[in-house]
Order: C-alpha cells, then structure tokens, then sequence
C-alpha cells in the first residue's frame, strides 16, 4: 500500500473556486496548511471565497476563463512566480445546460465542452511541466456520477463527463508507465448543493419556466454540503485514489451501472420518477451534478 500524500506546505491550483465544490475544496486544503491559487471567471465569487479562509492562509487569486486557451497559457508563468511552485492541480469548473439533444444546438454542445473537457485538457497540458517539477503531484479531475451513468436529457453534460473520465484514466496509465511521479484522480460526484443546476444555460425554444419548475425539484436532491464533498475528495487524493465516488447516490449508481451496464436506467429511471414525481427526466432535464464522490473504491491508488 503507498503511504499517504502529506499536503502540509504543498500548493494547490483549484479552478471553479468560486463557489460550490471548488470553494469547498479550498476551505479543506487551507484547513491542511497548503497553499493556494484560487481561479474562477467569477472575480465576486473569488473574493467571497478567500475572505472564507483562514487570515494565515497563503493564496492568489486569478480570474481565469478556462476555455480562453491564451489565458490558461499564461497562467502557470503567473502561479509558479507568486508561489514558486505546484503539486495539486484540481480541475473543478463545470457548467451545464438544459434540454435534450435534439433541442440543445451545436453552439450549446461546444460551449459545454469548452469548459468541461478542453478546459480540464488545457490547464493539465499547461501545468504538466510545473507539476513535473515537485517530487509528489497529483491531477484532480472532476468528472460526475453523469460520467458513469448517462440519462436523458443529460447529452452535453453526460457526453463531457464521460470524455474527462476517459481523458484521466488514459492519462494516468501514460504517466505510470513513464514512471513519472505525477498521480491522477478523477472525482465523481453525486448530489452535492451547488448551483450548478440554477446556472444551467437554455437552450433557445426551450420554456424557462418548465425547466425552473423541475430545477426546483432537482435542486432538493442535493443535499450533500460542498465542504463535505470536498472533505471526501481530499481524503482521497491523501490516499492517493485513482478514482474518488462523492456520496451514497454516486457509490449505489455505479454499482448499479456495474452490475448492468446496459439495462441500468431501467431502475434509475423509477427513481427518478418518484423524486421528480413524474416520468423521470425527459424533456426538461438537466445536468445538476458539476460535483461527486465516492468513499475509497477498488482501484489500485496512484
């Protein structure tokens, strides 16, 4: 078994650290002594969040659109010269948007994927050589249960998710057999209480008020407090986890999606249904889970 991963004195990059999760996970790092570049495309939610912190903690802030390429290439010049280093990259921003793929355009599906994949592939292609340089890093990927299991309605979401746990698993067998000393973690949340859900973008055509009355109803599903999550994904990047399921709703979909593969929605499907008190997600779906995690699972950690 690998020791644990001592995060005292290490720096993090946490992106999304605006709010949600990602202000979760720099309340949990600040609280383990590490130091921190907190980035977000929100400057209000980055402020919010550092005055959070502890008055002690070491931090930047950067606002950083991560689907703008030229500002993601810019920033580890930025983060090495205010921290002289980095070990932790937690690739946390996400974004989602409502309606099933016939009524989502293709304008919609790339500004999905700019954010939720190409902008997880950029900052680790941009940070990788910093990285390369501590003697213990680690890339923190956040897929989503919507990465394990995909329901209707979910197409953009679902699509992006499951490409960011592909990309990760890839990239972690490439750096094992390079025998580098870079891990990977990909993250797979369930119902955690961010406003992931509330800030979905609609597509044109779609009834902004349908879509607000089942947010509503999605929203009172996640119920898990973000620093709570953030605890469990930090817990697992200490154990060196190749893959961290956040909650018990993640933990019981995988296992179902497991146990069948192919016929599993058939049971999601009535759950939904009873939550939602309708048919299940339809028309009117959307991605609500930016944010998962598991207890420790059977993947052999590094």
């Amino acid at each position: 078994m690998a020791h644990e991963m001592n995060l005292r004195g290490r720096t993090a990059l946490v992106t999304g650290a605006g709010s949600g999760i990602g202000r979760g996970l720099a309340r949990v790092l600040a609280a383990r002594g590490v130091r921190l570049a907190l980035a977000d495309i929100d400057e209000a939610g980055l402020a919010e969040t550092a005055s959070t912190l502890p008055a002690s903690s070491a931090l930047s802030t950067h606002r950083l659109d991560v689907a703008d390429r030229a500002a993601v290439q810019r920033l580890p010049e930025t983060v090495s010269a205010a921290h002289g280093r980095l070990d932790l990259l937690f690739n946390n921003a996400g974004v989602a948007i409502g309606g099933t793929f016939l009524e989502a355009s293709e304008a919609d599906f790339e500004w999905l994927f700019e954010i939720n994949f190409w902008g997880v592939v950029r900052m680790t292609r941009a940070f990788l050589p910093l990285l390369a340089q501590s003697d213990d890093a680690r890339v923190v990927n956040l897929s989503s249960i919507y990465g394990i299991v995909a329901p209707p309605g979910q197409t953009a979401y679902s699509a992006s998710k499951f490409a960011v746990r592909g990309f990760s698993n890839a990239l972690r067998h490439e750096l094992d057999e390079a025998g580098s000393r870079i891990g990977v973690t990909v993250v797979h949340p369930g119902g955690v209480a961010t406003n992931i859900a509330r800030r979905a973008r609609l597509p044109a055509g779609v009834s902004s008020a349908d879509v607000q009355a089942r947010l509503e109803r999605v929203q009172s599903f996640l119920r898990m407090p973000p620093v709570r999550a953030a605890e469990i994904i930090v817990r697992g990047v200490e154990r060196r986890r190749a893959r961290v399921l956040v909650g018990n709703d993640a933990r019981a979909a995988a296992f179902l999606e497991w146990l069948a593969p192919v016929s599993y929605w058939k049971v999601l499907r009535r759950r939904y249904a009873q939550a939602l008190g309708g048919e299940g997600p339809t028309r009117q779906s959307v991605a609500a889970r930016d944010d998962t995690g598991l207890p420790p699972s059977s993947e052999q950690p590094r």
